[in-house]
């Protein structure tokens, strides 16, 4: 089960780091607005219950903000380097960085891990 769950995450990375982003901010932004605005309070008195879990929101908003900020970095610079290693043609520019290629690769959707296998039939690298 557990091998499922990574294997759907690692496959959704992008998407998953985008909602994460979205929802962390949207819960940040009105975990703020309840906690530091008064006047909406009075505005908006039918959401009283709300006001006592804006703390909690900004809270949590702040964690899943910043958690979706690091995941979609992770994603972006390991695509990036992924992408400029696949560009060399030289078989001994590949063979020093393989090896980390290699345990980045892993992270990453399967397209990726199919991406370096035809570069190193290409490069004729067992």
């Amino acid at each position: 089960m557990a091998g499922k769950i990574t294997n759907f995450l690692r496959e959704y990375k992008l998407i998953f780091s985008i909602i994460l982003l979205i929802l962390g901010l949207i819960l940040f932004i009105i975990g703020l607005a309840g906690t530091f605005i008064e006047s909406l309070k009075n505005i908006f008195s039918f959401f009283n219950s709300y006001w006592d879990w804006s703390i909690y929101l900004l809270i949590i908003g702040f964690i899943l903000l910043v958690a979706g900020i690091w995941y979609l970095y992770s994603f972006l610079k390991d695509r990036k380097f992924i992408l400029a290693e696949l560009e060399t043609k030289k078989r001994s520019e590949f063979l020093k960085k393989h090896s980390e290629l290699k345990s980045t690769v892993k992270h990453m959707p399967s397209k990726f891990q199919k991406m370096v296998k035809e570069k190193e039939e290409e490069l004729y690298i067992k």
